[in-house]
């Protein structure tokens, strides 16, 4: 079984390839349909494959990059993405990610990155999975209500903690069209710095959380917020690649293979969001993040378990990618599904 294997170079391990291409491919599909690079899923996914933890997020960072550029571009031409809003995140951003790698040099330095940043992912995963889980159940009950007394629900988002934040008012104000909303700039900015130093320490593009905090912090429809978020994913990306590059943690070999996958798969999709409604996009964000949360579960309890370390370091593997794969599949039998419909009504029309 040796032909499956390739040695990485830098990094110094032999990694299982095959893994490498269902990674690139299926997270090329998941990251253009949620608005993100996908990180979340390969930062842990490249680590249960054999790459030591900084080298698999500087590697996930190096071919995130060229993806989220191929998934903004085709995001941008059904006009989901508010550059703006995405230009003024940047500064957040570029300082947050900084301060985040700086912490993981130091982590590294002392012995526990491996530890640190794997129960980081668990608190943050399980948070968010009782976020959108959430947010779907009370958005579902007051469409019910409103379909009761005949009315019309505009609002997509069963949480409404926008609201609040909106109501802050530090100038300068600054008015977002495509998004629609009118706040402080400081608040795009404030989230943006929180989310890139989650994304310097977790290895991500901070789509993991910037996409659920475009939507729940500042108020931007499922759809826009997909699409901005790529594009911070893409400037993110690109700094944070030249950064873990020059620091000696980027494995290029794993990234080109990826990228390739993943390059092809982010233009699907993109496309799939077309046919799919904000809380279908949601509901299937939610299901991954507690299939990601329970593959890192299993990856940590090797060390309380030792004697099931053969079946729990196979099982987080397997999990990880038939995760990827059943997502990549139904998002791609859904675009289908909602492109033979868009025909079939053209055809009606005409």
């Amino acid at each position: 079984m040796e032909w499956l294997f390739v040695h990485m170079p830098i990094a110094g391990v032999d990694i299982f390839w095959p893994g490498l291409i269902i990674l690139g491919l299926g997270v090329g599909i998941i990251g253009g349909f949620f608005g993100m690079g996908g990180a979340w899923m390969v930062t842990p996914g490249l680590n249960i494959l054999g790459f030591p933890m900084a080298f698999a997020i500087g590697t996930d960072i190096a071919h995130m990059a060229g993806k989220s550029l191929v998934s903004t571009m085709r995001h941008g031409k059904f006009g989901n993405v508010d550059y703006k809003l995405g230009a003024i995140m940047i500064v957040g951003t570029v300082a947050g990610f900084e301060v985040g790698a700086q912490m993981v040099m130091w982590l590294e330095r002392m012995g526990n990155v491996e530890v640190v940043v794997r129960w980081l992912y668990v608190v943050l995963l399980t948070f968010i999975a009782w976020m959108v889980f959430s947010d779907v159940s009370k958005a579902k009950k007051k469409a019910r209500e409103a379909a009761a007394k005949g009315e019309t629900l505009t609002d997509e988002h069963g949480l409404q903690w926008h609201k609040t934040l909106q109501k802050i008012k530090i100038p300068p104000m600054v008015y977002l069209k495509v998004a629609g909303i009118h706040c402080s700039i400081w608040l795009p900015i404030g989230v943006s710095f929180f989310t890139g130093w989650l994304a310097g320490i977790l290895g991500i593009g901070g789509g993991l959380i910037r996409m659920p905090a475009l939507i729940y912090l500042l108020g931007c429809p499922t759809h826009v917020a997909v699409g901005t978020d790529l594009f911070e994913v893409m400037i993110s990306g690109v700094y944070g690649a030249g950064t873990y590059t020059f620091k000696g943690r980027t494995e290029l070999v794993a990234a080109i293979i990826m990228l390739v996958g993943a390059s092809i798969g982010a233009q699907i999709g993109a496309v799939a969001t077309k046919y799919i409604k904000g809380t279908g996009i949601k509901v299937a964000f939610g299901c991954a993040v507690v299939g990601c949360l329970i593959s890192v579960l299993m990856k940590l309890a090797v060390k309380y378990l030792p004697a099931f370390k053969f079946y729990l370091d196979w099982g987080a593997t397997f999990l990880v990618l038939g995760l990827v794969a059943a997502l990549s599949i139904y998002i791609f039998m859904k675009m289908l599904d909602g492109a033979r419909k868009e025909l079939a009504m053209k055809k009606a029309r005409s």
